[in-house]
């Protein structure tokens, strides 16, 4: 199966969207055709044996739509959110021209009849030249319907091929007014009453209120996509390149793999890589979240798109295109708006038959009017107000407009989140299985006691740092890192021996030996230990790992190293409480180890000792008893339990993060993300069904309304245009609503 993306021209409403979700999924082999309106983009999985990209295209230009594959490149703009930029500024001087034409035409028609000393010249006055006035208002109608010929090419080409939209409904509405207007101008001149049934501004006014709806419409749909907009910004046009000891300013897109750039302080960095000379520090905070500025130097990683605040540095480039942690963020936002929630299946199902019925229920309030004994003009207003009134956008945006503000704002948080069904079901969570190495504690060994008999603590740091120092073991490196905190001066050494599953033997330069190891290897040495049991019990009951320290065969003291609780894991999981989440610690550690850790951060619950492989069959068993699980794991040793889970979290850091891994994306690998990804998965659902209710509501409140329900009893008729206007209110609500999410406080 292969997933493509392709970029959608001629959509404007829940209609269009559903039509082409409707002939693609007819193709042989399309496993699934999911359209973003809001984005006007299609994704689309199918077997490349049964149907090709060319076919693809065609069935959608046959449905009246235009379809181009998006490009995998991750560009500073794509052609189609240019083209969209540029369709707006035209946009907007035809709605300018067609507001100045309306309010002309509004003059024209019922100036006089709303304010007596209103001036209109005689030769075009109702009364006096009744033609003049009926031909001045058709010449100011035809201009504003050409700049609205969008509407009546889109809707009877979508009505011809059976797949009606919300142009249908504003083509057929205002074609009907116009057509009936212009039949009375020729029958003024026998029966000169005709002239008070012109509804030539109607249409006009329709077509205007239309284009103004839409163009704020489309304003505000420009904004759902800030986030995405902001992250192409990162990459910088142009970047240093040095060759031979000489630096040119080179185009960032022409950099490969292994070229060494400059990077001066107060410049972007151009893409991933690998410092080689220099330091300084960078700020992330777009990418992964992180406030304060991070540390580099030689060997550090540095990620395409960040700023170097301060220092200078020269760094190897080591992923481009697709392959950066820029485009890989940007993908995956995209992939996420471009994937429904389940939440929006029933908008999609009404939108895909909404038009047809709408149409239907014109019909026939046109017909029952008429069968009542209305005249014909007051029949065509109800037909027309119904069909402007009526609003399938308000549906079809309810949904993916929050997804796109709800996703864009994890991202610039440092929280990605893979799909729209992924963010909904992480509201429903009520479980988190929280893996403890790396997710609740570092992940790396630190040095947390020295237990000094002899000597002082520096100096016994010192000695046994001075033999760890030639060793790779990952403890080893933690006594080292911790006497290079402390700036002490290593003991020499001459010789070193790598004792596998016990320590170190190491000869002093003085000629004593030094031994470094578990209980196991002094006692090997006929050294006894017990002054030290007590000791030892309660740093390995902790979950540390006690190294004694012996000169010839005295024992000086022990150092301990374990790997240490993160800063604000305690703070994360009392959040998650607050919340009314259950928390379990997932690790293959020792019972004692592991309820240790539980103590200090408060989990619930501590499952320990379970392997790898056997942390999915914990999840399993969760779910069978009704809990919607959220694991949260490094997303490498982990993947068995991040794929079993309902909603799997991968928490990493930077350019490291493991973002194929889950649905979930935590990049700063700080923990308090994943109570604010529950918080912004809550909001943005709250935030959907305020939409869909009020999508629903409108059409089922305004569509009975402009048939005329009310006018028996309270004599209340819509115009079509306060219908249009409604309609063109309610799209913009649904859009304004989804921009309060970027308000909210996680």
């Amino acid at each position: 199966m292969k997933e493509e993306t392709y970029d959608i021209g001629g959509m404007h409403c829940a209609a269009c969207s559903s039509a082409i979700e409707r002939v693609t999924r007819k193709l042989e082999g399309v496993e699934r055709s999911d359209v973003n309106l809001p984005m006007n983009r299609m994704t689309i999985v199918y077997d490349e044996s049964l149907v090709n990209p060319e076919q693809i295209i065609s069935k959608i230009e046959k449905a009246g739509f235009t379809a181009n594959p998006r490009n995998k490149e991750i560009a500073r703009e794509s052609k189609s959110d240019s083209d969209g930029k540029k369709e707006l500024l035209e946009d907007r001087r035809g709605l300018i021209t067609a507001a100045v034409l309306s309010i002309l035409l509004l003059y024209v028609s019922m100036g006089t009849m709303l304010v007596k000393s209103l001036p209109l010249p005689n030769i075009i006055g109702m009364e006096s030249h009744p033609t003049n006035f009926a031909l001045t208002e058709l010449l100011l109608t035809i201009p504003i319907l050409y700049i609205g010929k969008r509407f009546f090419i889109s809707g009877f080409y979508s009505l011809l091929h059976w797949n009606p939209n919300m142009d249908t409904l504003v083509a057929v509405s205002c074609s009907a007014s116009f057509l009936y207007s212009l039949a009375n101008i020729f029958l003024l001149t026998d029966n000169p009453h005709v002239i008070h049934s012109l509804y030539f501004e109607s249409a006009a006014i329709v077509i205007t209120l239309v284009l103004l709806g839409k163009h704020l419409e489309e304003s505000s749909k420009e904004k759902t996509k800030h986030a995405i907009t902001k992250l192409m910004e990162l990459t910088p046009e142009t970047a240093i390149l040095v060759l031979e000891d000489k630096q040119w300013e080179v185009p960032t897109d022409t950099l490969k793999k292994g070229d060494l750039v400059l990077v001066k302080s107060g410049s972007k960095v151009p893409l991933d890589g690998r410092v080689t000379k220099g330091e300084g520090s960078s700020d992330e905070a777009m990418l992964t979240g992180e406030s304060m500025p991070v540390e580099k130097s030689v060997g550090s990683e540095i990620i395409g798109g960040s700023i170097l605040v301060s220092g200078a540095v020269f760094a190897e480039i080591t992923r481009v295109g697709e392959e950066t942690t820029l485009s890989k963020i940007i993908k995956f936002i995209e992939d996420a708006q471009g994937k429904k929630a389940p939440i929006s299946k029933i908008a999609d199902r009404v939108a895909g038959v909404f038009v047809p019925i709408v149409i239907a229920i014109a019909v026939i309030a046109l017909a029952v009017w008429l069968i009542a004994g209305e005249e014909f003009s007051f029949a065509l207003q109800i037909f027309t107000s119904i069909l402007v009134i009526a609003c399938p956008c308000a549906m079809g945006l309810a949904t993916p407009t929050a997804i796109i503000v709800g996703t864009g704002l994890g991202a610039t948080r440092g929280i990605l989140i893979r799909s729209g069904e992924a963010l909904e079901i992480t509201h429903k969570a009520d479980v988190v299985v929280l893996d403890k190495t790396g997710t609740v504690t570092e992940g790396k060994p630190r040095v947390t006691e020295i237990i000094s008999n002899e000597i002082s603590e520096n100096e016994l740091l010192a000695l046994v740092a001075g033999a760890e120092s030639l060793s790779d073991h990952p403890l080893a490196k933690a006594i080292t890192a911790e006497a290079s905190v402390r700036g002490l001066s290593l003991a020499s050494v001459s010789s070193f021996e790598n004792l596998t599953g016990l320590g170190i033997k190491a000869k002093l330069q003085n000629g004593q030996t030094l031994l470094v190891g578990n209980v196991k290897l002094i006692e090997m040495a006929g050294i006894s230990v017990e002054k030290y049991s007590s000791d030892l019990f309660r740093l390995a009951s902790q979950g540390q790992i006690p190294m004694l320290v012996v000169k010839d065969v005295s024992v000086l003291g022990i150092i301990s190293v374990a790997d240490t609780v993160k800063v604000g894991s305690k703070d994360a999981i009392s959040e998650l409480r607050a919340l009314g989440i259950k928390t379990i610690l997932l690790t293959g550690d020792s019972s004692a180890a592991a309820r240790y850790i539980g103590s200090i951060v408060g989990t619930d619950e501590v499952i320990a000792e379970v392997l790898p492989n056997d942390k999915s069959a914990v999840i399993e068993r969760l779910q069978r008893e009704g809990k919607t699980v959220m694991m949260v794991g490094d997303g490498i040793n982990d993947a068995p339990a991040l794929a079993q889970a309902d909603i799997g979290c991968a928490i990493g850091s930077g350019s490291d993060v493991a973002i194929e891994s889950a649905e979930l994306v935590l990049m700063k690998s700080d923990l308090n993300d994943v109570h604010t990804a529950i918080k912004l998965s809550r909001l943005t659902i709250r935030n959907i069904k305020q939409n869909l209710f009020w999508a629903f509501f409108y059409n089922i409140l305004g569509i009975p309304i402009a048939a005329g329900i009310l006018y028996p009893s309270l004599g209340l008729l819509l115009s079509p245009m306060i219908g249009a206007l409604a309609m063109s209110l309610s799209s913009i609500f649904v859009v304004t609503n989804a921009l309060r999410l970027r308000g909210k406080k996680l």
